[in-house]
């Protein structure tokens, strides 16, 4: 894979879903790097400036929220778009995601090319 394919912090306390969607996005042609909870993968998004970001919610150490809360505050990763990814039931518009600067929403499970598709869409709209 080429180094300039998009790069995706997945974060995910479930192993299973992290290398699911890891599997899944590198086959799709994005590289990918993973993350157990939430101050992993800020830690991750700090150092690596991923292009896109893919969390879940719920999430041990700091949780999906507050994650984002503090990527979109901070300067050098604000411009990260960052799709929720859960299982809980939010409308795809719901005011409270984008609020929290999530960019896109996804609920778990989903087909595994709406994920890629939704990846692509946010990555096109946040190139200048």
């Amino acid at each position: 894979m080429a180094d300039t394919a998009p790069l995706v912090l997945v974060v995910d306390d479930s192993q299973d879903n992290r290398t699911m969607c890891a599997e899944y996005l590198a086959f799709s042609g994005f590289r990918v790097v993973e993350a157990a909870d939430g101050a992993e993968a800020l830690e991750k998004a700090n150092r690596l400036l991923p292009d896109a970001i893919v969390t879940d919610l719920i999430l041990p150490i700091t949780d999906g929220w507050e994650l984002t809360r503090q990527l979109k505050e901070s300067e050098a990763t604000r411009h990260i778009p960052i799709l929720a990814f859960s299982g809980q039931s939010f409308g795809t518009d719901d005011p409270r995601l984008r609020k929290a600067g999530f960019d896109a929403f996804l609920m778990k499970p989903c087909a595994p090319d709406a994920m890629a598709n939704k990846l692509r869409e946010l990555l096109a709209r946040a190139r200048p």
